[in-house]
């Protein structure tokens, strides 16, 4: 069954990467939210497009910290329009070869960052570190910039997301308190995550994230070429040391870091 999922989805990467820039860019989805008390310019993504898949990891205890973070209080992805709008292109594309996106994190209040901030300063919390960082000493996760006072996040264009095939597999629950596994193992050892192999788990600080680390197998490199590419051509950037995170190159807010919170 894996050796026939993963046939599948290499032909339909190699489909993907000859048709990719033969497709006409997507128009800008004129959309408005419904939730008046949204800053202007920002946007629910589901409003814009309900077939992209949310799992919110701040929003739950499945995440680096172990628990939900501060400014999370709805399970929801809150962008810019433009960012919503990119997005929603990139899924039409992806959606012509059975597969779609996935979302981990979208904005990102600033309360959150500094929540982030104030936990890596607490070194005797390590409730997570076997999962996301257990080769990487926590005291050292600031200056090596896993950690910032301020995140792109907050400026609302920036988001974390995967891909996934169609149809979509059940995504499997954590639990707060299971048995953790490591994020830098094979796909079939760590955290059963419904994507693609992408060479390791979300939030993984450790240097196989590296989006073109060499030491990640062909498939895995595949995958994130996939992902990038499609980023790329819709307006978004890769930030080199993280696979899942992008940002919107011609953001609206590029000089604003917002605060309200995700509900």
């Amino acid at each position: 069954m894996k050796l026939i999922l993963q046939n599948r989805i290499s032909k339909l990467f190699y489909c993907a990467i000859l048709f990719l820039f033969l497709l006409p860019v997507g128009t800008t989805i004129q959309a408005e939210t419904k939730n008046v008390n949204l800053p202007s310019g920002f946007v629910y993504l589901d409003e814009i497009d309900p077939s992209i898949s949310l799992d919110m990891r701040y929003f739950g205890d499945h995440n680096f910290v172990g628990r939900r973070i501060e400014g999370y209080k709805a399970q929801r992805c809150i962008l810019t329009k433009e960012a919503a709008s990119a997005l929603s292109d990139v899924q039409k594309e992806l959606k012509e070869f059975s597969m779609a996106l996935k979302i981990y994190d979208c904005y990102r209040p600033q309360a959150a960052a500094d929540d982030f901030l104030a936990w890596s300063k607490d070194l005797s919390d390590l409730k997570m570190k076997k999962e996301f960082y257990p080769k990487l000493d926590k005291k050292t996760i600031y200056d090596r910039g896993f950690i910032a006072t301020k995140s792109g996040h907050s400026r609302g264009s920036a988001v974390d997301l995967t891909i996934v095939s169609l149809p979509e597999q059940k995504q499997e629950e954590y639990l707060s308190g299971q048995k953790l596994k490591e994020c830098q193992l094979a796909q079939k050892k760590r955290f059963k995550d419904n994507s693609i192999d992408m060479g390791t788990g979300y939030d993984c600080f450790d240097s196989l994230a590296n989006t073109a680390n060499p030491d990640i197998g062909s498939e895995q490199k595949r995958n994130r070429l996939l992902l990038r590419s499609l980023m790329e051509k819709h307006g978004f950037k890769n930030a080199w040391g993280e696979w899942w995170h992008f940002k919107l190159v011609n953001e609206p807010f590029p000089d604003t870091y917002y605060n309200f919170e995700v509900e």
